[in-house]
């Protein structure tokens, strides 16, 4: 049974249902789990949250005397918490030096990923089914990185040479589709369904000409018709693969736009699936944010900001907010200037609000030079820094910010 009760009558050993308010007014990555720590109850009751729902069932009954508001209910309304609340134990962001052993690992799963996928398009273009098998393992250890740590693989995979971008874009794809799954609380089942949707939602173009794919100039109009025919085509082999619906589906359908502008079937607002327009989302970010043959990416920030308004016509506003989420507004990569006017790159997201990750400082402004690069929490008690605003990589052209942020060679894999 579900209570809704006052955040200052929490306490330790009740199960936290869902938080109450705005999906950026709370720290925690997931929204169920049974509190223990007595550190997340204080940073419960530091955030702007006023309410939140508990499980009787699954911990403790407040006193009936203590209880502002006794409702017992079979699940909380939706007018107070944006986003369906997750079934797991809440995910905090790892130290810096788990992001720094992730990505390590993170750096040899995308080595294995790509060639797989490689080998996975190469059988395609033979007319040989997708080996379903494989691609589920594949997912699963994609899947165990993002669980791991949210932000390794997801920031990782995003580097990539441009002339390999089809098949890095599918293992990205794949891991934001995990992500967003987790984010939104889907279960493990639909969250390696969600994997598997963004593994495989560009198969179809295999059966396009790499000199197509990865044409520098501008398409002609018979090269982009037969661009669009991916989904399509991607459906068309997918069949008879075992494969879940709703992927085939995400895969036929990821093009399409909430007004009902896209292709291949013009569907709109809730006619697309929901696993598809996550798809829209995960496919749109990774597609604007890595380098092409025919241009070069926007950084993370820069491109969520695009996105953002592109929710009225073309994306699913309430999912691109819980992308934002999974993200941060400032994601692992993004060059941001300080109130010192010194210029940093995150390195990963902070235990606190979205918009005080972990960065390193390298470079002063006042100065205009390099600085030694040392780390800063900008959610630390005392911490005077605070992110002004974002800047744009172009104008800086720093040769090695991949590297200041990941601490690892240039595209390891």
């Amino acid at each position: 049974m579900l209570k809704r009760i006052p955040v200052n009558q929490l306490t330790l050993g009740m199960y936290v249902h869902e938080f109450c308010g705005s999906w950026l007014h709370h720290p925690f990555w997931r929204t169920r789990f049974l509190l223990e720590a007595p550190e997340d109850l204080a940073r419960i009751r530091e955030t702007a949250i006023a309410e939140v729902w508990i499980d009787i069932s699954r911990g403790l009954d407040p006193a009936p005397d203590k209880t502002a508001s006794p409702h017992a209910a079979e699940a909380p309304t939706r007018t107070g918490c944006e986003m369906p609340a997750p079934p797991a134990p809440p995910q905090e962001a790892p130290a810096a030096n788990a992001m720094e052993q992730e990505l390590r690992r993170a750096a040899a799963i995308c080595s294995n990923a790509k060639q797989a996928v490689i080998s996975m398009f190469a059988e395609a273009r033979m007319g040989r089914a997708v080996d379903a098998a494989g691609a589920r393992g594949l997912v699963n250890d994609i899947s165990d990185s993002v669980t791991r740590h949210p932000h390794a693989l997801l920031s990782l995979a995003r580097v990539k040479n441009a002339d390999e971008y089809t098949y890095m874009h599918s293992v990205a794809v794949c891991a934001l589709m995990v992500a967003l799954a987790r984010q939104i609380g889907l279960d493990e089942d639909g969250c390696r369904m969600a994997g598997l949707a963004g593994l495989l939602h560009d198969l179809g173009k295999a059966a396009i000409p790499l000199e197509v794919l990865n044409k520098p100039g501008k398409l002609t109009n018979e090269e982009f018709a037969l661009v669009r025919e991916h989904s399509v085509t991607g459906h068309a082999m997918l069949q008879g693969s075992g494969l879940p619906q709703p992927v085939l589906d995400a895969c036929l359908h990821h093009h399409e736009k909430i007004d009902g502008t896209g292709y291949p079937h013009r569907l709109a607002g809730d006619g697309i699936a929901t696993l598809a327009r996550m798809a829209a989302i995960c496919d749109v970010y990774d597609a604007i944010s890595s380098n092409r043959p025919y241009k070069r990416g926007w950084d993370p920030a820069e491109s969520l900001r695009r996105m953002a308004e592109w929710t009225r016509d073309h994306l699913d506003k309430r999912l691109f907010q819980a992308f934002v989420k999974s993200l941060g507004i400032y994601p692992v990569g993004s060059l941001v200037r300080l109130s010192s006017g010194r210029l940093a790159v995150v390195t990963h997201q902070g235990n606190a609000a979205l918009t005080t990750p972990h960065v390193k400082v390298f470079y002063s402004t006042k100065s205009d030079m390099r600085v030694p690069p040392y780390e800063l929490d900008l959610s630390a008690p005392g911490c005077k820094e605070k992110i002004e605003g974002r800047e744009d990589p172009d104008r800086w052209r720093f040769p090695d910010l991949d590297e200041l942020w990941s601490s690892l060679p240039q595209q390891p894999w």
